[in-house]
């Protein structure tokens, strides 16, 4: 069976379905072309009916394309089923740590800089270092005393001199003792996972008090 136009095609499907609208998407499914078997068959030729090896093979082929849309839709369906795990499995991750694989700020020269960094341990005493990409430190903040968890600090941009340091990216780092007086050490960009958000077909874990897309984070542990 060929069918050598559009226009053909939608007159053969006119007439299986008694419908004169055309097909909208200009592609055939598996009941179109059913429909447009039987439309051959009964507008055959009584004196020369179509020939059985090409109804088989006709046949065969609506089997086949009945298979493939099987086949798709069975894919769908379990790329669907295994996208809604990896959602929920994400939540086994709560009370992990994230590392965003980042320790820099972006600092612009003559404004305040908010960050926030988690502290595993209490803290007895401890100091923030922010240092430049040649590894100098340009500005400290005193941690203090205070219990495990995740604090924010507003650097204000000044060096140890007092003046105010150019425009530009800065790691930040914390060296404290803890309450057995044990030297620690911890970092921006790694905090624990204190919950799992979806949001339109993402998932969004909060760590300290913002909500990351779940592909920004390089490593949990």
């Amino acid at each position: 069976m060929s069918v050598t136009s559009a226009t053909d095609t939608n007159s053969v499907l006119s007439a299986a379905t008694g419908k004169s609208s055309q097909n909208p998407n200009g592609v055939l499914g598996k009941d179109d072309f059913l429909k447009l078997l039987l439309v051959e068959l009964q507008y055959q030729d009584p004196t020369e009916p179509t020939d059985t090896e090409k109804i088989l093979s006709q046949t065969s082929q609506l089997a086949t394309l009945e298979s493939a849309d099987n086949t798709n839709k069975a894919l769908e369906d379990l790329a669907a089923s295994l996208k809604s795990a990896d959602q929920f499995g994400t939540i086994a991750a709560i009370g992990k740590t994230a590392d965003l694989g980042s320790d820099a700020i972006a600092h612009e020269e003559g404004s305040n800089t908010t960050f926030e960094i988690y502290f595993p341990e209490a803290v007895q005493q401890g100091t923030v270092s922010l240092t430049d990409s040649s590894g100098n430190v340009v500005g400290t903040i005193d941690v203090g005393t205070n219990p495990a968890g995740v604090y924010q600090f507003t650097w204000d941009g000044l060096n140890q001199n007092g003046n105010s340091v150019e425009s530009g990216i800065y790691s930040v780092n914390a060296n404290y003792t803890d309450q057995n007086d044990k030297a620690q050490q911890t970092r921006l960009g790694a905090y624990p996972i204190e919950s799992v958000r979806f949001e339109n077909g993402k998932t969004l874990v909060k760590v300290g008090s913002n909500y990351v897309p779940l592909e920004s984070i390089v490593e949990v542990y």
